[in-house]
């Protein structure tokens, strides 16, 4: 987590503010007994959590990265299943401690199958190497398996109905950390409409994970500045 914040702040985020944040009921912490308000390490340490509210169709877990994507690999539920050329599940490794979320495919990884292997994947590369991770180290995924016709920016159906693969990636995988890239990322799911900037420099919560938020690389290869 101490190297995913040194390449924040390489990123522009010279303040990192830890939000304390009140557990339901439901959560873990307090069923065994803790303070009802937590630090993030608290939030980093826990493992285990349920996923809720899912559409029955996807309501199945899986044991397996492999066995989730044979699973929904032809997925057909939105129209994005009839345009797309490969289905993009995610790469990295499936016990990975931190996980890359971007929004959706583009035309690169479409061709290939693999995401962020265009000219945002090589800076993404660059940015990991200067972590000192590799891919091999961390997890890769989208909001969306399937890319959007000319690159438009997904739509809320379509991200609707492709969450829930990420919500059992992400509970399949179990890191310690995720790191959202972009805007259409981050709103999609933290469930908000505040805007990136206001989200940088600040912790989230996912399904019980830590959460950070930054620019998307694309958006990096467009407004150096952002850097």
């Amino acid at each position: 987590i101490r190297q995913a914040l040194k390449s924040q702040i390489e990123l522009g985020d010279h303040e990192v503010v830890v939000d304390r944040r009140k557990r339901t009921k439901a959560a873990p912490a307090q069923a065994s007994g803790e303070s009802s308000e937590m630090t993030v390490t608290k939030i980093a340490s826990t493992r285990t959590f349920e996923l809720t509210r899912l559409p029955e169709v996807q309501a199945r877990q899986y044991d397996s990265l492999e066995q989730h994507r044979e699973a929904i690999c032809n997925c057909q539920l939105c129209p994005l299943g009839k345009t797309r050329n490969k289905f993009v599940y995610g790469v990295g490794n499936p016990n990975a401690k931190l996980m890359f979320i971007g929004e959706a495919p583009g035309a690169d990884e479409d061709r290939l199958g693999e995401p962020f292997v265009g000219r945002a994947g090589q800076l993404l590369d660059k940015i990991l190497e200067a972590m000192k991770f590799t891919r091999q180290d961390i997890y890769i995924a989208n909001i969306l398996k399937c890319r959007p016709p000319n690159n438009r920016d997904p739509q809320p159906d379509e991200m609707n109905k492709c969450t829930p693969y990420l919500n059992e990636q992400i509970r399949i995988i179990q890191p310690k950390l995720i790191c959202l890239l972009g805007r259409i990322a981050a709103q999609a799911l933290l469930q908000t409409t505040t805007p990136l900037g206001k989200m940088r420099g600040q912790w989230h919560e996912h399904v019980v994970v830590p959460v950070i938020v930054t620019y998307h690389p694309a958006a990096l290869l467009r407004f150096p500045g952002y850097k």
